[in-house]
């Protein structure tokens, strides 16, 4: 078991777990606490059309996404307060990137990419280069939570009255779209469109469970979704199953299982409570 340690794919995909997850603890509270859960897999799906454009030209997929997803990130920020419902901006977007990725990658000479790569991911190869990138980001990202801190706070619970106070809400928001179509883009190549949206959510889910202290939660959640993506890779090779969905089927096995000890703590602590 260990022996699979001294392999550079492993040692890539624990790199990008862990970087991965440290972005789950920094980002993922704010999605959660803000409902942009939705909007989160509307940008990984418009990553698609990043990644099919990224293909066809011959440069670097990840690249690709970055330009696609931060662009419509600004686009969507820019046309909420415009449109009548987000819910409809966000499915335009969401299907428009994904077709655009069809059709690109459909157009691309030569060897076509397993489109399932794509969607469920593989962490397993993990390139040093995107490890390397996913690394300058994870600090940029970092850097930018730690500063205007305060103020992501404010506008997660409650945007009216961080308005009232002067707070440049319109900005922070931006910001934060911007902040979480980097964290998608980091996220693709470790468990793919599809369950993108899964590791931004579950640990946090599973810190909340804990504690509802804000900074608690970032640092529960970075610290389950490393153990987590560890496990999960651990159980992939053991087991011989796909890694990404390993992962996230773990994830949710252990908060159904702190939701179900909580429940029935609850019962129990009531029936003693009416036994007396």
């Amino acid at each position: 078991m260990l022996d699979v340690l001294s392999y550079a794919f492993m040692q890539n995909a624990i790199a990008a777990s862990i970087l991965a997850s440290i972005i789950c603890g920094v980002i993922g509270p704010f999605i959660v606490a803000r409902r942009m859960v939705f909007i989160s897999g509307g940008l990984s799906h418009t990553a698609f059309g990043g990644l099919g454009i990224a293909y066809w030209m011959g440069a670097n997929p990840l690249y690709g996404a970055v330009v696609f997803v931060l662009g419509a990130a600004v686009a969507m920020a820019g046309l909420e307060k415009k449109v009548d419902s987000s819910d409809l901006l966000i499915g335009i977007f969401w299907a428009l990137g994904v077709a655009i990725g069809i059709v690109f990658i459909h157009m691309t000479p030569g060897f076509t990419p397993d489109l399932m790569t794509f969607l469920f991911g593989n962490i397993l190869t993990v390139p040093r280069s995107d490890i390397v990138t996913a690394l300058a980001l994870v600090i940029l990202i970092c850097l930018v939570v730690f500063v205007f801190f305060k103020g992501f706070v404010s506008i997660a619970l409650d945007e009216d009255y961080a308005r009232a106070r002067g707070i440049p809400v319109d900005a922070l928001n931006l910001c934060m779209m911007v902040l979480m179509a980097l964290s998608i883009v980091i996220m693709l190549q470790v468990v793919g469109i599809i369950l993108v949206i899964a590791l931004l959510t579950i640990p946090v889910a599973i810190a909340r469970e804990i504690t509802f202290h804000f900074r608690r939660v970032m640092v529960l959640s970075a610290l389950w979704g490393i153990s987590i993506c560890l496990a999960g890779l651990a159980i992939s090779y053991i087991a011989e199953l796909p890694a990404g969905a390993a992962i996230i089927l773990l994830g949710a096995f252990i908060l159904g299982l702190i939701k179900a000890g909580k429940w029935f703590s609850r019962r129990l602590f009531l029936g003693r409570k009416a036994a007396r």
